[in-house]
């Protein structure tokens, strides 16, 4: 029996569309495509992440070994871009599908204006039954302004659009239980939203052509399906893996999702790196905050505030040992958070609807 997901974001990895040479798989592509025009056909709504802009560059524009990996990846970023999105323009434009170009940087998802903007953009496009292709802009993000890889941005755009699913193509068939090159490793076939330590059984090997490995796309997965969004990792060398996917007729590693989080929870949940403040809490506090009961953040829990933020701005709560607890949207500013440190009966700092808790924390 089919999994009955209907907004299906497909993340496509560096590692798939990249030949051994380094040069950009086109054959692979176009089955790609294929694959998902039968899905589109089904009635269902594909949003498409795909690496392979540095390769398709790479195929294009020949680089001095003397210039800067920085500057290199930038060139060939953007004259990539240009082919990749062509290269899936004209293959879908034989099934007289139209994708659209959508290019993002972290910095898009900073705060919650930009954030809706972005899932307008999309709405609008699933509206018009376009295919988005989704890609980080290697032309401008260097450095602190990157994502960790593009598995990071495929778990941003499914929290927004609030997919069904996420599929992850590798070229491995899952997350192996040991080192996949062990002929005694086993792919684990599936996680529960309660599994930690990941570092355990993963190898941290990264990837020939991306810059994440396995235990990037564990943390990332564990996280979206926390969300209530399910999250496939699959091999993307594997002959109609997305209609086996679909079918659960092929190996894979499934993260069991979690009932569905709010939109605003969503949005928290990748947003750590924009958190304006910090705020401690005693050991009361956190354990109420990890209990099973719905529990918003009041000023008696709280031993110390840093940093200064006014209300609205999301802030980061940590425990009395630096424990990262989960982030929230602040009731009130600093000054009056300050004031009220320790106080009983006053207004909540953190309401719990606007309240994202580390996943790991546990």
């Amino acid at each position: 029996m089919a999994l009955a997901y209907n907004r299906i974001v497909i993340k496509i990895g560096s590692n798939v569309l990249t030949q051994a040479d380094g040069m950009p798989d086109v054959a692979r592509m176009e089955h790609l495509v294929d694959q998902i025009t039968e899905i589109k056909k089904q009635g269902k709504e594909v949003i498409l992440v795909s690496s392979g802009a540095v390769a398709s560059g790479r195929s294009l524009v020949k680089i001095s070994e003397k210039t800067d990996a920085v500057g290199s990846r930038q060139l060939l970023a953007a004259v990539g871009q240009v082919k990749l999105i062509n290269t899936y323009s004209q293959l879908f434009g034989r099934h007289d599908l139209i994708c659209a170009q959508v290019l993002v940087t972290k910095e898009d998802f900073r705060d919650r204006l930009h954030y809706l903007n972005m899932k307008n953009c999309f709405q609008m496009q699933l509206q018009h039954n376009i295919i988005p292709v989704v890609n980080e802009n290697d032309v401008i993000s260097v450095t602190e302004l990157m994502f960790t890889d593009n598995d990071e941005l495929a778990g941003l755009i499914a929290s927004m659009l609030n997919a069904d699913a996420l599929i992850i193509l590798s070229n491995v068939d899952g997350i192996f239980n040991g080192d996949p090159k062990d002929s005694n490793s086993e792919v684990i076939q599936e996680i529960g939203h309660t599994t930690t330590g990941f570092s355990a059984f993963v190898t941290t090997q990264k990837s020939q052509f991306g810059r994440g490995g396995m235990i990037t796309k564990c943390h990332m997965a564990h996280k979206v399906a926390q969300l209530g969004i399910a999250v496939h990792i699959a091999n993307g060398k594997t002959t109609n893996i997305l209609q086996r996917v679909l079918e659960e007729d092929v190996v894979n590693t499934r993260f069991i999702p979690k009932k569905t989080a709010s939109g605003k929870k969503k949005w928290l949940a990748h947003s750590g790196s924009y958190a304006n403040g910090v705020v401690q809490v005693n050991e009361g506090a956190c354990a109420a905050l990890t209990s099973a009961k719905a529990t918003s953040l009041l000023p008696v829990g709280v031993t110390a505030i840093s940093g200064t933020f006014q209300k609205g701005d999301i802030i980061k709560i940590i425990s009395e040992s630096e424990k990262h607890i989960g982030l929230g949207i602040a009731e009130y500013s600093s000054d009056k958070a300050q004031e009220l440190v320790g106080q009983k009966n006053q207004k909540e700092l953190v309401h719990y609807d606007y309240l994202y808790l580390n996943p790991d924390i546990n």
